[in-house]
């Protein structure tokens, strides 16, 4: 039963990672890369489809995406896609290649992004202490059920400490990276 709750609330605190990981990568940065049109919807014969399942998508240079849709016949609406994805890119059609050149980003609009990011680290911050509380929740309704000692549930509770902080500091240098990745020109 303890070992039961000490797993699940990693398998938690884990996916609450991936989650911040996941968002993180949605950042743009002034550098290119082909997860930032994973998301990007196009209209592929009537039903909504994934632009990474209608076209080959590559890097051209450090500061330009690649596209290359399967279909010929693809291609205008897979860049009309992209610009309408409200993602600041501005794709260029040359042939039956679609170059999305990255713009530069402002010290500003860097700003605006590092307090976005730590808005997300925190929000994730959250969630690992809430999976904490829940855990220890859980502790202390075995204690009352006398199921587990005193002895035990503190044991486990510093367990749950030590990975929360864990997944703090692993959230904390993910943070950091990002900042890294943002500032630099």
């Amino acid at each position: 039963m303890i070992t039961e709750i000490r797993k699940d609330a990693e398998a938690r605190m884990r996916k609450s990672l991936d989650a911040l990981r996941a968002d993180l990568g949605k950042v743009r940065t002034g550098r290119a890369h082909t997860g930032l049109l994973d998301h990007v919807m196009v209209d592929y014969y009537g039903s909504p489809t994934l632009v990474t399942q209608v076209a080959n998508i590559t890097l051209v240079d450090a500061r330009t995406i690649g596209v290359q849709p399967y279909e010929k016949s693809m291609v205008g609406k897979v860049e009309r896609a992209i610009r309408d994805a409200d993602l600041g890119l501005n794709p260029a059609t040359n042939g039956e290649l679609i170059r999305v050149p990255m713009p530069m980003l402002t010290e500003e609009r860097r700003r605006d992004m590092i307090k976005l990011v730590k808005s997300e680290g925190e929000d994730a911050k959250i969630a690992v202490r809430n999976i904490r509380r829940d855990a220890n929740g859980s502790l202390k309704d075995l204690l009352k059920k006398k199921e587990i000692s005193e002895d035990d549930e503190r044991r486990v509770q510093d367990d749950i400490q030590k990975l929360t902080d864990r997944f703090v500091s692993e959230i904390d240098q993910m943070l950091a990276a990002k900042e890294v990745d943002l500032m630099a020109v």
